[in-house]
């Protein structure tokens, strides 16, 4: 049975190759724009996927908060450096964030999970 880590990815990927395979100029220079933005320059590539992480729970979007979940993870966030990152994201965002707060924990556990 695949898990919540697997499910998402599986469901990104598939849904980003159709988007992408629709060969749109401006979608696709968003995506490259995104990954280009993600990569090491004068901030490491886990401080900006730790910024991202505050966006995407500020700006209320689950599945770019598991995004940004799992690349901290890969690049060594340790869970006192999400939990911190999560508290500033809702001290910003104010207790409209707390759902997204409560997911974003459950998927953290998840990420935990897997590497156990």
């Amino acid at each position: 049975m695949p898990n919540k880590v697997e499910e998402f990815n599986a469901y990104r990927a598939k849904m980003n190759d159709k988007l992408l395979a629709e060969n749109n100029k401006v979608i696709k220079r968003i995506f490259n724009l995104d990954t280009n933005a993600y990569m090491a320059g004068a901030l490491d590539v886990k401080t900006k996927e730790l910024l991202g992480l505050v966006a995407s729970a500020v700006l209320r979007c689950d599945d770019c908060v598991k995004y940004h979940l799992e690349s901290s993870k890969k690049e060594g966030a340790t869970k006192e450096e999400v939990m911190e990152t999560l508290g500033i994201a809702t001290l910003v965002g104010g207790t409209i964030v707390v759902p997204h707060l409560r997911r974003a924990y459950e998927y953290w556990e998840e990420l935990e999970s897997i590497e156990a």
